[in-house]
């Protein structure tokens, strides 16, 4: 389903609004009025906002999966592919808030919907969990359980990267610069947790 079909930009227009607004907070036909369609039009591609929600998900797992492949294809071993994904997370966080508000919205909304979400990563975590298998193993990481690893580095890369009212409760605002301190101080906080030695100069 292509972008400019009106099965896409319905789609593109719910990931937006789920991802910016919420899911309960989005409605069919405001969603229509938006698009200028009519609410049958919309269930004619999707005969419900639940099966809307499910196309959203699959296509937010796809996009974010396919970032991560690239910046990993672009990135070297070791300690440098945590930072590429680290780093990927964040230019995600300002070019298209809206997927990883997805992201967010599925973890909150919980099975099946989380559920969904997991199995469009799946294959991805499992190249992550080898992967610090690996680096554990060769003792380049602290060992420890790489699913938990997985778990936290998630979730504090997640919220760092789109919790923005907490964070503005926390005394830290959206800008430019104060994402770029965020994710130096995140990747300092998981390069400790991971037990990394520090780079030369850093």
């Amino acid at each position: 389903m292509t972008a400019s079909t009106t099965g896409g930009r319905v789609l593109g227009a719910a990931l937006e609004s789920f991802g910016t607004r919420g899911y309960e907070a989005t409605s069919l036909d405001a969603l229509a009025a938006g698009l200028g369609l009519r609410k049958q039009t919309i269930l004619y591609w999707f005969p419900s906002k639940e099966a809307l929600l499910d196309a959203v998900v699959d296509r937010a797992g796809l996009e974010l999966a396919a970032a991560m492949d690239r910046a990993l294809a672009r990135s070297g071993p070791g300690w440098v592919r945590v930072e590429a994904v680290v780093n990927s997370v964040f230019r995600l966080s300002v070019r298209r808030p809206e997927l990883l508000g997805v992201v967010r919205e599925a973890s909150r909304l919980g099975p099946p919907v989380a559920t969904r979400l997991l199995r469009s990563l799946e294959p991805l975590l499992a190249r992550a969990t080898s992967f610090f298998q690996a680096e554990m193993a060769a003792g380049r990481m602290r060992a420890q359980d790489p699913r938990l690893v997985l778990l936290a580095t998630y979730s504090a890369v997640l919220g760092m990267a789109t919790e923005v009212d907490v964070l503005r409760a926390l005394g830290f605002e959206p800008t430019p610069r104060e994402l770029v301190r965020r994710r130096r101080e995140l990747l300092g906080f998981l390069r400790s947790a991971l037990g990394v030695a520090p780079a030369p100069g850093s």
